[in-house]
């Protein structure tokens, strides 16, 4: 297929750009960066400039693909002024789906986020209903960004419900790489009492690229709504101790799939996109959460 991939400069496009590439399909690569006018490197994207917040921008990389995986976001709420999170998100997203949707588009990937149900980033603290946390946890966001990647949802159900599109959102969990692992996990890896909202849940940068593929080449009719993160917890420690030594009796504890479970459940994705992660904190990272030596 050809499939552009916005944002794809960034720490998941870049990735998901050079997964679709691997399996074979023609990829137009676009962000806010400039594009190098040099000859390009054999098997390399086609990369277009474009800021996706301008409607006709959008339309121009948009046409004549037969899917869209649309990364391009702000990707937290706290560094940059609200209002400009909140409008840079969604009019990306509604432009970019406008554009898919009168050009007739058959396939988007939305990619959404974990703190949809907002407690991630509230002025009003509150915790999870249960855990782990699913598809069917309820949404209380407050925020911008989560606010801004809520509605995109919904603009997906919309774009469904008028247009014969299929619609696949996809809200990863942290997101970790090779670079990264140390400075972000290491120290939950030690101390468990280092918490996080996402309840020690991470994602494989290159495990979440083989999903977004997956979303990307699948039929799934309508809009799904998909969880991605790896099964298991930041430190391997055993959840339902540690979510009961930190937060009592306040977040209702779920059947587990493992002792070591991850506070997030990537179970329908598994079920439904045929998704299978390969790779752990521990591919990365010793015990004391220390990087492993290159091999």
């Amino acid at each position: 297929m050809k499939i552009v991939v916005t944002g794809a400069h960034g720490k998941v496009g870049r990735i998901t750009t050079r997964t679709l590439l691997d399996a074979g399909h023609e990829v137009v690569a676009t962000d806010l960066t400039r594009p190098g006018f040099d000859r390009k490197e054999a098997g390399e994207a086609h990369y277009v400039q474009a800021d996706l917040t301008d409607a006709g921008e959008a339309f121009a990389v948009v046409r004549g693909a037969d899917a869209v995986v649309h990364t391009a976001a702000i990707p937290e709420p706290t560094g940059n002024p609200p209002q400009v999170v909140f409008r840079t998100n969604l009019m990306a997203t509604f432009n970019v789906l406008e554009a898919a949707v009168r050009f007739g588009v058959p396939r988007f990937v939305n990619i959404s986020s974990e703190t949809v149900p907002g407690f991630f980033f509230p002025e009003r603290d509150f915790l999870p209903d249960y855990a782990p946390v699913d598809e069917l946890h309820p949404v209380r966001p407050q925020d911008p960004y989560a606010l801004s990647k809520h509605f995109g949802e919904q603009l997906m159900d919309a774009a469904v419900r008028r247009s014969d599109i299929r619609c696949i959102t996809i809200r990863p969990c942290w997101v970790q790489y090779e670079g990264n692992y140390e400075h972000n996990l290491g120290p939950q890896i030690r101390d468990a009492s280092v918490l996080s909202p996402n309840l020690w849940s991470y994602i494989d940068a290159y495990d979440l690229a083989d999903a977004i593929r997956l979303a990307a080449e699948s039929d799934l009719p309508g809009h799904e709504v998909f969880y991605i993160a790896s099964p298991d917890n930041v430190g391997g420690h055993d959840f339902a101790a540690v979510l009961k030594r930190y937060y009592g009796d306040a977040i209702e504890l779920r059947d587990l799939e493992r002792p070591d479970s991850s506070g997030i459940t990537s179970r329908k994705a598994m079920d439904l996109l045929g998704w299978t992660p390969t790779r752990s904190w521990r591919d990365y990272l010793d015990e004391n959460g220390k990087a492993l030596p290159a091999s």
